[in-house]
């Protein structure tokens, strides 16, 4: 069955990891819906989360051949059924006329999205929140005319350990 899967890609920080990652799927037939790279507390070390959707068998075969590439450092399927925490983020442009600006600002604060800029004709605001907030948001401010927006795509985290130093990137 194919079901959608956030993978955490743990490598080394160096020029054209991404593009290394997002061809090795593409080569293979794998659509990303989405994908961040992003550097985390370590400088050295950066952290791509990609989203697929494929089944099982097929999202093994990924992991195998992600663990494969040499700036690999760990590679974790974050099964969209365990414990993992999922946000995504989205900045909007709305057109938000004088007369409904009100109920405009009402609905904002209810979804806790954050004012950047308010002209005379529309408004820019930011929101971060699970997938599904974020389509209800959209939802419910495109009566009021969106210009425009870009969302940032998935991105998860799983709670689990690190590998210690001296343990290798399966964990053993």
């Amino acid at each position: 069955m194919v079901e959608k899967h956030t993978i955490i890609i743990t490598v080394l920080n160096s020029t054209g990891v991404l593009a290394r990652v997002s061809g090795l799927l593409s080569q293979r037939g794998y659509n990303i819906e989405s994908a961040i790279g992003a550097p985390t507390e370590d400088p050295n070390i950066y952290k791509i989360s990609i989203v697929v959707e494929e089944s099982e068998e097929h999202i093994e075969q990924i992991i195998k051949q992600l663990n494969k590439l040499v700036d690999t450092v760990r590679v974790t399927d974050i099964s969209h059924k365990d414990n993992y925490i999922v946000r995504e983020y989205i900045i909007l442009k709305v057109d938000v006329k004088e007369e409904n600006r009100t109920d405009f600002f009402n609905l904002a604060r209810v979804f806790k999205a954050n004012l950047i800029d308010v002209a005379v004709d529309h408004v820019i605001l930011e929101l971060a929140g699970t997938p599904r907030k974020i389509d209800r948001f959209i939802e419910m401010v495109r009566s009021y005319g969106v210009q425009e927006y870009i969302r940032s795509g998935e991105f998860a985290m799983a709670e689990y350990q690190l590998p210690k130093k001296g343990e290798n990137k399966n964990g053993d």
